[in-house]
This record gives structure tokens, C-alpha cells and sequence, in this order.
């Protein structure tokens, strides 16, 4: 495990001291959780463009093809 030091306005100090007691967890816990929460996101963003930029428009074309044209069943419409 690694520190870090880390300067926050006392308005988001106190929101986060209340909310991390509210959850019944440490501040720690708390940030480490936003943290990963903002990087998954962030990771996530990434990958989307990167697998968009190998996007083809005749390849999704050919695999819709392969699927049959029939009306939905009762309970999926």
C-alpha cells in the first residue's frame, strides 16, 4: 500500500467525513473507492474509443444479416 497526501477544501473533508460515517467506513476507504469508481470510468471511456475506431459499417451490416426478421415474442415487445 502506498500514502498519498491530499489537500481538500473543508466543505469536502466534512461531506466526506459525514458520508464515509453514514456508509460506516473510513475516509480512506471512502476515497479509494471514488478513485478506483473515476478510473474504471475513465478506462472504460478509452476502450469504447478504441474498439469504435476498429468499427466497420459492412461488418455490422453482414452480422446483422444473420438475424432472422421475426416479430418478438409476447412478453419481449
Amino acid at each position: 500500500m502506498s500514502n498519498i497526501s491530499l489537500r481538500l477544501p473543508d466543505s469536502l473533508h466534512k461531506r466526506a467525513r459525514d458520508l464515509a460515517k453514514k456508509e460506516n467506513t473510513s475516509i480512506n476507504q471512502l476515497v479509494s473507492s471514488a478513485l478506483a469508481e473515476k478510473i474504471s470510468a475513465l478506462m472504460t471511456e478509452e476502450y469504447i474509443e478504441q474498439r469504435a475506431k476498429r468499427a466497420s459499417k459492412q461488418r455490422f451490416k453482414k452480422a446483422l444479416s444473420k438475424i432472422p426478421d421475426t416479430a418478438p415474442a409476447d412478453y419481449d415487445k
